[in-house]
């Protein structure tokens, strides 16, 4: 069984969290052993290094006084005193052979002994300290420290301090405690990371890749929830938008392919019944006249549409290449007007040239734009009454040329203005008055205006008429005659 987007992304989100919450402990755990260690040798090193050198400070500027007489032992004891005081340690005082001199120690430390048992000032060679009980003088580990005090070059005596490890112990434990504290902290923010990539960008992902799926199986009505307005949410908006988008299209293939079958058919279907009935003598021979021109009236239906859709898949598929030129409108115009003389003769409608000057140079594709005219104009008959007058008109108005189509016929219903460039649409009015269009001709028309990069526009009026002006750029080189 094929597990879902979602399903995965719960999956990976419970694997990402599991591994999160191991790598904590692990952390934690690692941290406390290193640290731990590393922190109780630097604090031992440094406690040492300490002792040390108070040690090695008094042996040798005031201890030698005391062989030489010079202080007393009284007073010795009182330097050991403040020693002891200011480490926190035993201090003793030795003879060259170990036997105590004088010591002081803090109250929780053992007495001090007469003889050092197996007294030896060198064993800690290679080293200023050594850890451990000490010949067994005392109960815990220590950190022992030894200065020789020197006299005349001859070593007189050793002073002694030893720390016991409690003290390095706290310290080392409020250290790691703020370590661990920081830990929790930083674990703390990564997981507060973590929780935002989890809603700010994980999540959506998901979403977003379920929205994918569900496009991919060809359910155009998922929408993917928008809860920001960031980058995610901008591309969920967008993918939204997309999936409309493809909703559109596939209505609009599906229109358009329902309408090509049924503007194909219905020719198809009379020239098929009128062939066959007159093939089986059903139509008489004096009669076939008659019905060979409906067959040739629904052929040059058929021959309308397939050029027509031809043209628009050109736009399509951006296969048209507009072939600019300079031209003089006002010559297209005429010439189109001209070849509309038998049709307005036999309806009666005459067509008026406005225009604004004798000649007027255009930069167009000047086959595109007398398709234009002649649609226009087409239109415009179509819908005219017996006795009116179409006018196309010209105007100059700074680097454009305003070209007008004007007819005084039944005009376009207020609710059908946005919809008569969509392709194959007819208004009522349009089948009634028109049977022959394709409903293609304004479609082709705003498609080739727009290609130039210009606009068309319509205003009509039920009952009074309707008049479409669309823009041409003037011809850089362009002359005008009077």
């Amino acid at each position: 069984m094929n597990k879902t987007p979602s399903h995965t992304g719960s999956t990976l989100r419970l694997k990402i969290l599991a591994i999160y919450i191991i790598f904590g402990f692990l952390a934690i755990f690692t941290t406390s052993i290193l640290v731990s260690g590393y922190a109780l040798d630097k604090l031992t090193d440094y406690t040492a290094s300490r002792l040390y050198k108070s040690a090695n400070v008094t042996a040798s500027q005031y201890l030698p006084k005391y062989f030489n007489e010079t202080i007393s032992l009284s007073e010795v004891r009182t330097q050991l005193s403040g020693i002891e005081s200011y480490t926190d340690a035993a201090v003793w005082l030795v003879d060259a052979e170990g036997d105590l001199i004088c010591s002081k120690s803090p109250d929780d430390y053992p007495d001090a002994p007469t003889v050092i048992p197996d007294f030896d000032p060198t064993e800690n060679v290679g080293s200023i300290w050594q850890k451990g009980d000490y010949h067994g003088c005392f109960t815990e580990d220590v950190i022992t420290v030894i200065a020789p005090v020197t006299q005349d070059f001859t070593t007189k005596g050793y002073l002694l301090i030893h720390q016991n490890l409690d003290e390095i112990n706290a310290l080392q434990n409020a250290l790691l405690q703020r370590v661990y504290i920081a830990l929790i902290i930083i674990y703390l923010l990564s997981f507060m990371i973590f929780l935002a990539f989890e809603l700010l960008v994980h999540r959506p992902l998901v979403e977003i890749t379920q929205a994918a799926t569900q496009y991919a199986s060809g359910n155009l009505n998922y929408e993917i929830p928008i809860r920001t307005s960031d980058e995610m949410g901008y591309l969920s908006a967008s993918l939204n938008y997309m999936s409309s988008q493809l909703r559109d299209m596939e209505n609009y293939q599906k229109k358009f392919v329902a309408n090509v079958s049924h503007d194909f058919r219905s020719p198809l279907t009379s020239i098929k019944g009128y062939i066959e009935a007159m093939a089986d003598g059903t139509i008489p021979l004096e009669m076939q006249s008659k019905y060979l021109n409906i067959i040739l009236f629904e052929t040059e239906r058929l021959t309308d549409l397939t050029r027509d859709l031809l043209e628009l898949n050109a736009f399509d598929t951006q296969e048209l290449l507009l072939n600019r030129e300079s031209f003089d409108i006002h010559d297209v115009i005429r010439s189109t007007a001209a070849s509309f003389e038998g049709t307005c003769t036999q309806k009666k409608i005459s067509i008026e040239l406005v225009l604004a000057t004798r000649h007027l140079s255009v930069f167009a594709d000047k086959h595109k734009i007398q398709q234009v005219l002649y649609n226009l104009i087409d239109n415009a008959i179509k819908f005219s009454d017996p006795d009116s007058i179409i006018t196309v008109e010209t105007t100059e108005r700074g680097e454009k040329v305003f070209v007008s189509v004007k007819d005084n016929g039944v005009g376009i219903p207020r609710d059908s203005l946005n919809k008569i460039w969509e392709r194959f649409y007819k208004t009522d009015s349009s089948r009634g008055k028109d049977k022959k269009g394709t409903g293609l001709g304004l479609s082709i028309v705003k498609e080739s205006i727009q290609a130039h990069g210009e606009n068309i526009n319509v205003i009509s009026t039920e009952g009074v008429g309707s008049e479409f002006t669309f823009t041409l750029p003037k011809s850089k080189d362009s002359a005008h005659w009077s």
